[in-house]
């Protein structure tokens, strides 16, 4: 069997842990934090905790896109190993870098002729590409072939959950989600959105509640409906969140408690990219499911 390797982007929302003990190659984001320029996307702990108590201060986050010229650079050194690639990427239709993704694998492919670089359009985003490539990983890492572990990633990738709210509007308005009108009203209401990735991988307002605490209960309901009447044996979730821990530890342990054959619930921190848009209090689930649903 020919040798290959997975890669993956920062916006996998993965820790840097993780992405070192399995030799996961990515290719970071950069962003800048008011003056700061030129920071890079580390998928550290510690990045990620000081990021968000700045925001929390008033700091203002701005992520850029990554250009051909680097996601070049970045296939070339896969490649070089002389490994075939599985490359796994944020959502086509919620990447602005996606199409230079695109346009770099074509002209790389054309000087390594005996190698594969596929490139998958997931439809996923944050840790929800996270659990696509968790699960990608460990299938190569039991002695899956490069063939098999893409099959498993194409037919089940539409399979994988994402549930979101957000504590702050203000943040989607920036990035152009809600209008200025919506965030002003919405954030006198208390009003929080409750948000879910569809199939064609964008970012959908599920329904629009009152109060965080309506939002965290209208998630944990989409969730337990989602694993109601499926086989939760073993079946691991991941939680992000933008400094709001006991937040996901409280969906972590209702959870828990509803399913207590569960597999391993991880929590960490949400990756700087999905936050810039989001702003801290924003809490993602994503878990495997038998297909998406808004509610």
């Amino acid at each position: 069997m020919i040798p290959y390797l997975i890669a993956t982007s920062s916006t996998a929302d993965l820790t840097d842990t993780y992405l070192k003990t399995h030799q996961i190659p990515f290719i970071p984001y950069s962003y800048t934090i008011n003056d700061d320029e030129g920071c890079t996307d580390d998928c550290s702990e510690q990045s990620r905790r000081e990021i968000y108590a700045r925001m929390r201060r008033g700091d203002l986050l701005k992520t850029s896109m990554i250009t051909a010229p680097v996601y070049e650079d970045f296939f070339r050194k896969v490649l070089d190993t002389g490994k075939d690639v599985l490359f796994l990427d944020m959502s086509e239709k919620m990447s602005a870098s996606f199409e230079n993704c695109r346009v770099a694998a074509d002209l790389v492919r054309k000087d390594y002729p005996e190698q594969q670089l596929y490139v998958m359009d997931t439809r996923c985003i944050s840790g929800g590409l996270g659990l696509l490539v968790m699960h990608c990983v460990s299938l190569m890492e039991s002695g899956a072939s490069f063939e098999e572990v893409i099959r498993w990633g194409e037919e089940n990738k539409l399979k994988i959950a994402h549930r979101f709210t957000v504590d702050d509007l203000n943040y989607l308005k920036r990035g152009g989600r809600v209008s200025n009108a919506a965030a002003l009203v919405g954030s006198m209401l208390n009003i929080k959105p409750v948000l879910y990735v569809p199939d064609e991988g964008t970012l959908n307002v599920a329904k629009k509640v009152r109060g965080r605490k309506a939002a965290l209960k209208t998630i944990l309901d989409g969730i337990l409906h989602d694993l109601g009447g499926t086989d939760t044996d073993g079946k691991d979730m991941y939680i992000l969140h933008a400094d709001c821990l006991a937040d996901a530890e409280f969906i972590r342990d209702e959870v828990k408690n509803a399913h207590p054959d569960m597999g391993e619930i991880t929590i960490s921190s949400l990756g700087v990219v999905i936050g810039a848009h989001c702003g801290p209090g924003l809490l993602a689930i994503f878990y495997l499911c038998s297909g998406r649903k808004a509610e």
